[in-house]
Formats: structure tokens, C-alpha cells, sequence
């Protein structure tokens, strides 16, 4: 059998005062996971804990980024999580500080025979 992908979405989530990274990417990812509708296990007749979700996640500063927190998000399958550098750190016109926006792409795989 192949690691197989079968969906993939994308998001976008801000944090607009605190400066969090964590929660914006935590929006990011639900942003993507809102997007879709399709219940992929139930789809292929695989119980739920068989998806293989991959979410890589870009913000400006990944080392602030709780993990473990992402994880959580997700209510079943096998996630792993992948922060990188990316998304944006938009500076305050009138005051100090910036709003952070963080992107995310999270693919749903399973582990199936391909067909030819």
C-alpha cells in the first residue's frame, strides 16, 4: 500500500492585537478544515483514525509556534505538523506592534493500493 493524497485545502488566520503566532496559525488551519465538507474516511470506508493529515504552516516566526497546540485541533486521524517560515507580520499604522498572518495547507492522505 502508498501514502495517498485525497484532499488538500488551504487557510489563512490572523492574530490582529496579541501578536500570537500559535493562534493565528490555529485560525489558519480551521480556516482550511472549515473549507471542506466531504467526510474523506467515510468516503473510502476507512474508520477515521486511518487519515493521514499532513499541515505545514508558514508565519514570520515559526519558533513561536506551540505545536502541540495545532495537534490538538484535530479531532482524529494521525496529524503531523510542519511550521516554516512564511506568511506575514503586518506593522500598526497608528501604534507599535503588527498583526500576524499565518497561512496553512493541510493535506488528508490514506494509505491505500493504487489503482491502475
Amino acid at each position: 500500500m502508498a501514502k495517498t493524497r485525497v484532499l488538500v485545502e488551504f487557510g489563512m488566520g490572523t492574530s490582529l492585537r496579541r501578536e500570537d503566532y500559535t493562534e493565528a496559525a490555529i485560525r489558519a488551519i480551521k480556516d482550511a478544515l472549515w473549507h471542506n465538507s466531504v467526510t474523506m474516511a467515510e468516503l473510502f470506508d476507512f474508520p477515521k483514525d486511518a487519515m493521514i493529515i499532513d499541515a505545514e504552516i508558514g508565519v514570520a516566526k515559526p519558533d513561536q509556534v506551540d505545536v502541540a497546540a495545532l495537534k490538538a485541533i484535530f479531532p482524529y486521524g494521525q496529524p503531523s505538523i510542519k511550521v516554516t517560515e512564511g506568511g506575514l507580520d503586518v506593522e500598526k499604522p497608528h501604534t507599535t506592534g503588527h498583526t500576524v498572518i499565518a497561512n496553512a495547507a493541510v493535506v488528508v492522505s490514506f494509505d491505500m493500493e493504487a489503482v491502475r
